[in-house]
């Protein structure tokens, strides 16, 4: 499943970068979505993305994450805790997705000109899926400082709170924060049990 979204992923933004009314009728635009019911731009906005650098960052950890929380969730499978892996994987995502775009069109609905694209908030949901399952694995912050993911975790979403609150970029903080909250609770909406393990797991390093 992480290879096929890999690959739509940068087939559809490769293409709406080159043909821009591609790109405008695919990307998050609160206004339009509420006011003229385009609510497919939910989903669409997270198959585009504003450079080739922006998609390669996303792709890479969705790439790099995605593969081990499918292999939980096969785990669980076979262990009886859930049914349909690949179904609560494609949830994972897309509810990451959903649930990360929320607060940004509340904040930006009258915003006739605001608009964003990205898999980020999907993204996130998988990378904190990840640091659900292997808390004490390592993850690079800025890309080269090795901390654990029960530091990182913590560290990625004051952060994005942080900067979500300044607005002074043009980042969609808030779609990262939400969708990581969104993937660390996902596993516990599975089987509520899954946060005895995840605290053991915290207490056996």
């Amino acid at each position: 499943m992480t290879i096929i979204l890999v690959a739509v992923t940068v087939l559809v933004s490769i293409t709406a970068l080159k043909q821009r009314p591609i790109f405008d009728k695919l990307l998050l635009s609160p206004y339009r979505m509420v006011y003229h019911k385009e609510w497919y731009r939910i989903v669409t906005h997270g198959f585009i993305h504003a450079d080739y650098v922006h998609l390669a960052v996303n792709m890479i950890v969705l790439y790099s994450f995605g593969g081990a929380v499918e292999m939980w969730l096969d785990e669980l499978h076979a262990e009886g805790m859930t049914s349909l892996p690949m179904l609560h994987y494609f949830a994972l995502y897309f509810g990451g997705m959903v649930v990360a775009t929320i607060s940004t069109i509340a904040k930006h609905k009258d915003v006739y000109d605001y608009s964003a694209v990205g898999a980020s908030g999907a993204v996130s949901a998988v990378l904190f899926t990840f640091i659900f399952f292997q808390p004490w694995s390592m993850l690079y912050l800025m890309g080269v400082i090795p901390v654990p993911g029960i530091v990182f975790g913590p560290l990625y979403l004051w952060y994005s709170s942080y900067m979500g609150r300044r607005s002074a970029d043009n980042v969609n903080h808030d779609a990262h924060f939400y969708g990581a909250i969104f993937g660390f609770l996902y596993p516990i909406a599975i089987d509520p049990q899954l946060l005895v393990n995840f605290i053991r797991q915290l207490l056996m390093n």
